[in-house]
């Protein structure tokens, strides 16, 4: 069957189904010595989460090789891509929620790590997450040069100048009123860098032609920020049910927020200007691109 033909409804826990036993391939046995580390690992990067970063590799691969159906090769090189991405990401969460960074007790509906086990281990396993997110990355089979590209473009997004730096800013920034440019590059950083960094490696794996390049890049500029922004309206707007998180932490905190900066209506405006922008962006990619335009709304729409 066509992978046009499959509904988003169904195609989206197919994915989900694929990326979960693609972790559970690249994640150490939880018997496997040290064990209490491998099982904070474990903890934190299987189950409950959104796969929304793992989808966007997939799709934007979809969209660069401009193939409805992608062979199974290239699916499970884009496998390794969407594991990466979603390594890096579980290990940021931990340390976001530890005591020295958010202090939250709550991530994806249950303890966070630090909680679940203790603060020395969450930090190891968010320290060991990082590296087998490359390692998956250096076991892609494709040209050794794209391989070369894949592991720049998520060091760049993962490090100072992409999320940790985006992280010492909001660090920063506590207590202290940012004006909208100051706050949407943090943010860019913070949130966006590595889901743009999610649909490059889509792009990469398929050895994708630069105007390709350009058109997802400009979509996972505007849709990461998008998230970023869809996020801060539900912190005031979702409850802890929904969320899945403690609500309204970042107002408890005096943290700036496009709500707290912009007012509620403005950032739902904001929020909507983004989500054209990166339609706008993929109109070139044709039906290929589906999957990005209905992950797009899925961002947007989101009550979680």
């Amino acid at each position: 069957m066509s992978a046009m033909i499959v509904s988003f409804n169904d195609w989206l826990p197919a994915c989900i189904e694929k990326i979960e036993a693609a972790l559970e391939k690249a994640l150490p046995a939880a018997d496997e010595a040290p064990q209490k580390l491998h099982q904070a690992m474990r903890y934190a990067a299987q189950g409950a989460g959104k796969r929304l970063r793992a989808a966007l590799v997939y799709a934007a691969g979809q969209a660069s090789a401009q193939q409805s159906a992608l062979p199974s090769a290239l699916e499970h090189t884009l496998g390794r891509a969407a594991v990466a991405v979603e390594l890096i990401h579980a290990y940021s969460l931990i340390h976001d929620d530890l005591p020295c960074m958010d202090d939250d007790v709550l991530r994806r509906g249950k303890p966070t790590v630090h909680i679940q086990f203790d603060e020395a281990t969450a930090m190891l396993a968010g320290d060991a997450l990082q590296p087998l997110a490359f390692a998956q990355l250096a076991q892609m089979s494709v040209a050794p040069a794209l391989v070369v590209q894949a592991v720049n473009v998520l060091s760049q997004a993962a490090g100072s100048q992409g999320m940790v730096g985006g992280q010492a800013i909001d660090l920063a920034s506590v207590n202290t009123r940012l004006d909208p440019e100051q706050l949407q590059h943090m943010h860019r950083l913070k949130t966006g860098a590595l889901i743009e960094a999610s649909v490059q490696l889509g792009a990469i794996v398929t050895a994708a032609n630069s105007d390709i390049r350009m058109a997802l890049e400009n979509y996972g500029s505007a849709i990461g920020l998008a998230f970023q922004v869809v996020d801060d309206i539900l912190d005031v707007t979702a409850d802890q049910q929904a969320l899945g998180k403690t609500p309204g932490k970042d107002a408890a905190d005096n943290k700036p927020t496009y709500v707290s900066v912009m007012g509620l209506e403005q950032s739902r405006a904001f929020a909507q200007q983004l989500h054209e922008a990166a339609l706008d962006a993929i109109k070139p990619l044709g039906e290929p691109a589906c999957r990005l335009r209905e992950l797009a709304d899925l961002i947007i729409h989101r009550q979680s």
